[in-house]
């Protein structure tokens, strides 16, 4: 699922396209590790202490500390090659009982950006926590990977457009821009995944000075929390899941579940703009949905230039708006950015959600370090979404298979949304050709003897819907408390007043609500 980022314009570009074919040379076998975490090489890891200072850059806040930690690039061979991973922290003001670490989803959003620019949202947590988050590896400034300048991009339009009726053509693309994945990436990309990025998070633990792991984790987040208490049960501590992911179905019927999600999102907007003067579809809600089919549609097939130099499609709208759907907040920026858009021919508006300022694509870094914050590729978000989910997953559809059901998938994706259908499909496309990703999450990720850990899932979430918190419960087995949200949106934390102080009181106080407690949409500020 995307990420659950803050209210501001997502660090996300061409997120249907050039990220959806990233490569992920992950197997599916786990090395041995002790039920401490340490094994053969690894206590050098885990005898680190973080350095802290001010962050560096224009728009950090004074008061945000980075830091970094060293882990093994390949765990199975820690005395090779290692990785830097970058942190950040706001301090505890009050009397610290250790640290609570944050993961924004994704996979791919980056820790420390999401942290500076939403660290509002969790300033109560700081009377007891330094509240700490980080970029996984492959994502943000810890070895960042990228899919390239638009050749990845090319083989999804042909994937999911026109094309797409040559299926054997379309399988050839998607090599290719596997292959243009795996150039820019560097040696990172073989050892993504939420299996090694859970390690990871152990590592981080363990430099901050916990002996349990405090947690908060949104969307993908919640894949991350669920993973890391199935591999290190005996080190968690306070663990919330906010927009529980699922952690069993095929990456098909996600991305059917989400297409239909966001369109169900995307007519609720609708229904706002057309009750205001301003809506750049006009007051007729019905004709506006025709509206939009028709303005993704036309930007497919004739782009607009931006000042990027390069151009904008109608799936580059689509990424635009999907990103703005989160958050009734951003409703009103993405109504002037679409007016903008079609009165205009101004795409500065809609590439604010598209782009969010990132740097531009690097030819050569440094794959061991951390890379500077204006060296972070455009696409490293979208790219580190499709890596970590082919990481994760095990299914690998055969060339006959895709070449006989490509119509009939491309059909049932646009039914579930004339909007999002074409977006959604690549979820079912993007690992073809790669090696299978690790079954560990699908066949193992069960019956936790955990301390209890709280799920809060929301009735109106367009990217994670709510059987999905119903099902993970049950998979994770008694430790899993489920909080009831029926507001609207995709995580509960920001956007519910009654969701917030729940999860503000358990990883305070311990306070866990009732099995079956829920937050009413009276509570939901948006």
């Amino acid at each position: 699922m995307l990420a659950k980022l803050s209210t501001r314009p997502a660090v996300v570009r061409r997120c249907a396209a050039t990220g959806a074919t990233a490569l992920a040379l992950v197997g599916a076998g786990l090395p041995a590790v002790a039920s401490d975490g340490t094994g053969p090489g690894l206590t050098r890891f885990y005898g680190q202490q973080v350095k802290w200072s001010p962050c560096k850059g224009e728009d950090m806040p004074r008061d945000l500390q980075c830091g970094k930690v060293t882990v093994p690039l390949d765990y199975g061979r820690p005395r090779a090659r290692t990785l830097d991973l970058a942190l950040a922290r706001y301090r505890a003001t009050g009397k610290k009982r250790g640290s609570v670490v944050l993961n924004f989803g994704g996979p791919g959003a980056a820790g420390v950006s999401e942290l500076a620019a939403g660290g509002d949202d969790f300033m109560g947590l700081t009377d007891n926590y330094d509240v700490v988050s980080f970029d996984p590896r492959g994502v943000g400034r810890s070895s960042p990977v990228s899919c390239g300048d638009g050749a990845a991009e090319a083989s999804i339009t042909a994937a999911s457009g026109a094309e797409a009726d040559h299926p054997r053509a379309v399988l050839e693309q998607l090599k290719k821009a596997a292959a243009e994945c795996a150039k820019h990436s560097g040696p990172v990309l073989p050892h993504i995944g939420t299996v090694n990025t859970a390690r990871d998070l152990d590592v981080i633990r363990q430099a901050l000075g916990d002996k349990k792991l405090n947690y908060l984790g949104f969307s993908y987040g919640t894949r991350l929390g669920a993973v890391y208490a199935a591999r290190f049960p005996k080190k968690v501590g306070r663990l919330v899941l906010d927009g529980v992911d699922t952690l069993t179905e095929p990456m098909s019927e996600q991305g059917v579940a989400g297409a239909e999600g966001q369109q169900t999102a995307l007519d609720d907007f609708i229904d706002w703009c057309a009750e205001d003067i301003a809506c750049p579809f006009g007051q007729d809600a019905r004709d506006a949905r025709e509206q939009v089919v028709r303005l993704v549609h036309s930007l497919d097939e004739d782009p607009v230039p931006t000042d990027f130099g390069q151009e904008f499609t109608g799936q580059d709208l689509v990424g635009a708006i999907s990103q703005a759907l989160y958050s009734k907040q951003l409703w009103p920026s993405l109504e002037r950015a679409i007016a903008e858009l079609v009165e205009d021919g101004d795409t500065r508006g809609v590439m604010a959600f598209a782009s969010g300022g990132a740097g531009l694509p690097v030819r050569q870094q440094r794959h061991d370090g951390l890379v500077d914050e204006n060296d972070v590729p455009l696409d490293n978000l979208p790219a580190a979404l499709m890596a970590i989910n082919c990481a994760d997953d095990p299914d690998r559809p055969a060339a006959a298979t895709i070449v006989r059901e490509l119509g009939r998938l491309r059909t049932q994706y646009e039914q579930a949304s004339p909007v999002f259908g074409r977006y959604r499909l690549t979820e079912l496309l993007m690992c073809y050709g790669r090696p299978r990703g690790t079954d560990y999450i699908r066949e193992d990720v069960r019956d936790l003897h955990t301390p209890r850990m709280l799920l809060v899932g929301t009735r109106g979430d367009p990217a994670t819907p709510y059987r999905w918190t119903v099902e993970t419960a049950k998979r994770l087995g008694d430790s899993a408390v489920v909080l009831d949200n029926k507001g609207e949106g995709h995580t509960g934390y920001a956007s519910s007043k009654c969701v917030h102080g729940k999860v503000d009181a358990f990883l305070l106080y311990g306070s866990l609500p009732p099995t079956g407690s829920s937050c009413g949409p009276e509570e939901d500020e948006h």
